[in-house]
């Protein structure tokens, strides 16, 4: 029982990741085009796009009511997709690997940006915008932050980053009392293997 509900997570898993995967994909591609459109067709676009991140978020938080495991797996991509809806976060690719909990990748992506900062490859202030995203995201992912790198972000962390920390913030509270409920056995929703099968039947 106990290796089928490791399965059943795992296929869950990957099932929202691939959900997640396109709704980034149609942020890139939107940012790709932006030249090709108007200014009311781009950004009909993308209010349309983060509704739809909306909707997804409201799944996961669904998902994920009284189910631990499902806690622990997933609760970096519901931080990521909220980075998202806030517009903290506006960089398709990290917003990607901070949802699939990729620290290696966004120390790569970084160290390439550093290179292409120094060659001319890359604007000033689009390093910086994303240099606070990944900052942020390896934060959030508990890895540790060096004093300089802390300081970049205490300097340039704008308005959409701090009401994204506060909100990141609840959320982590919200999974703590989550726990703390599950742990007293006081979760009144449906067992986490019927929502479970439930969901993977309509995905």
């Amino acid at each position: 029982m106990a290796s089928r509900g490791t399965t059943e997570t795992s296929k869950l898993k990957q099932n929202l990741e691939e959900q997640l995967d396109r709704l980034m994909q149609q942020l890139q591609d939107l940012e790709e085009c932006r030249e090709e459109l108007d200014a009311d067709e781009y950004e009909e676009t993308k209010k349309e796009t983060l509704e739809q991140l909306s909707e997804f978020n409201d799944s996961l938080k669904k998902i994920m009511s009284g189910d631990m495991t499902l806690v622990d797996e997933l609760s970096g991509m519901q931080l990521a997709i909220q980075a998202a809806i806030s517009q903290a976060f506006k960089t398709p690719e990290v917003i990607r690997m901070f949802a699939k909990k990729q620290p290696r990748q966004l120390r790569t992506r970084l160290a390439e940006m550093d290179r292409d900062l120094m060659v001319g490859k890359l604007a000033r202030d689009l390093y910086t915008q994303q240099k606070v995203e990944i900052l942020t995201a390896l934060r959030k992912l508990g890895e540790k932050l060096t004093g300089d790198d802390e300081m970049f972000l205490s300097a340039n962390a704008g308005t959409a980053l701090s009401q994204f920390e506060r909100v990141s913030t609840d959320l982590g509270e919200e999974w703590q009392c989550s726990h703390w409920s599950f742990s007293l056995g006081v979760v009144e929703n449906v067992p986490p293997g019927l929502a479970m099968s439930l969901l993977l039947d309509n995905i």
